[in-house]
């Protein structure tokens, strides 16, 4: 049976290929969360608990960097607490939700690939001509920003939130749940904010964005990239500034897309006029 065409499918048809491409979706998920979960030592003592020893790569380098300044603020050989499960399905819990946050990191890509199987019909031949590294560009960012939340933001607020204290009568035992909450949000946090040149690239391909709006407010991106800086780290300024910068030049590399963007269609309505 031949394949209908996008502008003869209903809206039930429209539904029935989504479904599709969610189950296609899923499946790739619920695939790489089962080797995730079966993975479970590499997962957790390599990945999950790494930032929580001072053996971790970023601290030795922030070591070295601090003692290089004349300062050896995160040179130390223990962060002092400890990580604790307080409830009888606490591990259980956490490692099931960990695999399926693993899961979905590693099957990105292909979650990509099915959005724009769904999408790119409705589009034109020149549109999908010039979109098609979307899935490459857009899973490389994502991993990028993973990476970034990982090695960057996870052992910032691990080391200040860990080394916090109001008082020495106050000990340091964290939750099993909220160490790993603090590490799955950091990294899926990340991973999505380095998507904005992707999602500053389709907003000037639909007319809501142009060059000149993401100019003019500029000072205003600045403001609230500082406050997702503040959400995402902790309430420290270096730790703030760390962050902000790789989101800054983002959005000065999404101003330089946005122009790109603008230029080609007016080249193109030349073309056509």
């Amino acid at each position: 049976m031949a394949k209908k065409n996008v502008n003869e499918m209903s809206f039930l048809d429209h539904l029935e290929e989504l479904r599709w491409h969610l189950i296609k979706s899923v499946s790739a998920v619920t695939i790489t969360a089962t080797i995730a979960f079966l993975a479970k030592g590499f997962i957790f003592d390599v990945l999950i608990f790494g930032p929580s020893k001072a053996s971790f790569i970023t601290y030795e380098l922030l070591c070295k960097a601090s003692k290089y300044l004349g300062m050896e603020s995160f040179c130390f050989t223990k962060l002092p607490f400890e990580i604790q499960s307080r409830t009888m399905s606490g591990q259980f819990s956490a490692h099931i939700w960990t695999a399926i946050t693993a899961g979905f990191v590693i099957a990105f890509p292909y979650v990509l690939y099915q959005l724009w199987k769904f999408i790119s019909p409705g589009l034109h031949e020149n549109e999908r001509k010039h979109s098609r590294g979307f899935i490459i560009i857009s899973s490389l960012l994502f991993f990028i920003g993973v990476l970034f939340g990982y090695y960057v933001i996870c052992p910032l607020s691990i080391n200040f939130l860990g080394t916090y204290q109001v008082s020495d009568q106050v000990h340091n035992d964290f939750d099993l749940s909220s160490y790993i909450g603090l590490i799955r949000s950091s990294v899926l946090a990340s991973g999505l904010v380095f998507e904005l040149p992707i999602i500053i690239y389709f907003l000037t391909k639909v007319g809501l964005v142009t060059p000149q709006f993401l100019r003019k407010y500029r000072k205003y991106a600045l403001i609230l990239v500082l406050v997702i800086s503040a959400i995402i780290t902790p309430p420290d300024i270096a730790s703030q500034v760390i962050v902000a910068i790789p989101i800054l030049i983002l959005y000065e590399a999404s101003i330089f897309i946005s122009r790109i963007v603008i230029r080609n269609q007016k080249r193109r309505e030349k073309k056509h006029a």
